[in-house]
């Protein structure tokens, strides 16, 4: 949580050489290229990848940092996925082509499919990447592609140009592709469907097939099945596919089918948790069941889980995983009917997010937490600079909660996030738009509506910035209001904030109920420790700095069913 009060990089092992294209049967001296760019859309000025497609979906247009315009591509890598973004263009026999673009990020490569590739480490600033290649004696198309590299981290790349005569003898391609037909659905989870197509026609050739839900382009593939993840439980999805040619030419959409997700666990109501945190850390750590007791809350958020070196996770990065006062509080919590949801990260301390060298890396140090506890949930706190303003590591812990839930039916991941008083700043937005784009499908994205600065109106300030989430979330995922209040949590602050704000329990009061009406996922608040009174006590650790009756918050809280 955000809170005063409250507490390497992995060695490249093999890079890909480049190697001269070598093509067989060229007979007649090369041509020269003309300087004009056959890429279309290669600034990503259009504010959407099309033509260009990414594989594992782990590509996105971003608004910063760009190099020239206003956009650029961004490559999401993970550990097992380079995050290539390619696009087909129609070519000239026996022709020299010039290849070149701006880059950004450790180890970016430029290059042609089955020929010459560049590359460079430039993590913090753009620089141009620039390589040539001639074209066979009878080939018409060439594939473009930029990726980054495994564990890595995000690059960046604009303004890509391919530099030379189009293909058709200098004509254009103006003819769209034939529709797909015969969409269906093969499968579905409650948070995924899988469909399949028949194949388009087209006279140079087919290069990819978009996939929409409803008016939104949610995945671009080259073959004839895809899979779309990223889905709300119960919820009914339509869809449709357009093919598109090297020379973006679009076709008509496919028929279109509706599938309804299955039910996630918990029904139809989905997951929802009255979760306050409880430190062990400092603040006079209170008896878990002497609280269960007194208020009727069942589950704890317990803070922090942090790398005690070598991506290795500890209670506050110094307590030990198990047999310390952290399990014993938990073995406490579960002796009384009740449960607990980790917390990794929060605003200080060395975090595992950041330290750990890859998301396989990341996702096995939290795999660690949860197989000592048998855990039902898990909640990333991305706060400061080090996690939430890094987008690279944004995309790292996304990917390895992403990882954790696969191999973990039923877990429950929950994300942590700072917020202005209208709704997500910048990086949460990114950190919205990057779940999307990696198919993260994250349960629960959790503001913490104070240290805003928003003033006296914490009711309002907290109503307004979840209704801002709410809107992010509905025109990323395309989701319906019900869908979108179903994926939002708020985790507030009891009491005096760091910057003096005041929820009293009259104001939590408010959020509580209009949390039930909204039917959120998630209400949490920091922290039980200081759910004691103080007044005129000021900010600590251990009393809220306001008049209140012991426990008042969590009795609150107790009362959010969703």
């Amino acid at each position: 949580m955000r809170n005063t009060l409250r507490r390497s990089r992995r060695r490249l092992l093999a890079l890909v050489g480049s190697a001269a294209l070598a093509l067989a049967g060229a007979i007649a001296l090369p041509g020269t290229a003309q300087a004009a760019n056959i890429l279309a859309n290669p600034g990503f000025e259009s504010g959407g990848l099309s033509p260009w497609t990414c594989t594992g979906n782990l590509g996105s247009v971003v608004s910063s940092p760009v190099h020239g315009g206003s956009k650029a591509l961004q490559g999401a890598v993970s550990a097992s996925d380079n995050a290539q973004c390619s696009q087909t263009v129609s070519v000239q026999p026996n022709t020299t082509y010039s290849l070149s673009g701006w880059v950004r990020g450790s180890y970016v490569y430029l290059g042609v499919n089955g020929g010459a590739s560049t590359w460079t480490t430039s993590p913090s600033a753009y620089s141009q990447l620039s390589v040539s290649f001639t074209t066979g004696a009878s080939q018409t198309s060439a594939t473009i592609y930029v990726h980054g590299w495994y564990a890595q981290g995000t690059y960046y790349a604009d303004d890509i140009s391919l530099d030379g005569p189009g293909g058709g003898g200098g004509g254009s391609d103006t003819q769209a592709p034939s529709a797909p037909t015969g969409l269906t659905s093969t499968g579905k989870t409650s948070s995924s469907v899988s469909l399949k197509w028949n194949a388009s026609s087209d006279n140079v050739g087919v290069t990819a097939y978009d996939v929409y839900s409803g008016s939104n382009n949610v995945l671009s593939v080259s073959g004839t099945s895809a899979t779309v993840s990223g889905l709300s439980p119960s919820t009914s999805y339509t869809f449709t596919v357009k093919a598109r040619d090297a020379a973006g030419n679009v076709s008509g959409a496919s028929n279109s089918v509706s599938v309804t997700t299955d039910a996630g666990t918990g029904g139809g109501g989905g997951f929802k948790q009255a979760a306050p945190y409880l430190y062990e850390g400092w603040g006079d750590p209170p008896s878990p069941s002497t609280v269960m007791s007194a208020t009727g809350i069942k589950w704890f958020t317990m803070a922090f889980v942090l790398d005690s070196g070598g991506c290795t996770p500890a209670w506050d990065g110094s307590r030990p995983l198990t047999g310390g006062a952290d399990q014993s509080a938990i073995n406490a919590v579960r002796s009384a009917g009740g449960d607990i949801v980790p917390s990794f990260g929060g605003w200080q301390g060395s975090k595992l997010g950041a330290n750990c060298s890859s998301a396989s890396a990341l996702a096995g140090a939290i795999q660690k937490v949860i197989d000592a506890y048998g855990l039902k949930a898990v909640d990333m706190d991305i706060e400061n600079t080090d996690e939430f303003e890094n987008e690279a590591v944004q995309a790292r812990i996304l990917t390895a909660l992403k990882t954790v839930k696969a191999n973990n039916p039923g877990l429950r991941t929950i994300v942590t996030f700072g917020t202005s008083t209208t709704g997500p700043t910048y990086y949460g937005n990114r950190l919205i738009e990057q779940a999307q784009s990696l198919g993260a499908n994250i349960d629960v994205f959790t503001i913490m509506p104070f240290d805003f600065g928003g003033g006296s109106d914490m009711y309002g300030n907290t109503v307004n910035a979840a209704e801002g989430l709410k809107a992010k979330l509905k025109s990323t995922f395309g989701w319906d209001d019900a869908t979108a209040y179903a994926h939002i949590g708020i985790s507030g602050m009891n009491g005096l904030s760091d910057q003096q704000e005041n929820t009293t329990p009259a104001i939590w009061t408010q959020i509580k109920d209009w949390a039930n009406s909204h039917h959120i996922a998630r209400l949490a608040f920091w922290a039980v420790n200081r759910d004691r009174p103080c007044p005129g006590g000021g900010v600590v650790s251990n009393c809220s700095g306001i008049s209140q009756n012991t426990w008042q918050f969590t009795s609150i809280t107790a009362g959010f069913t969703g």
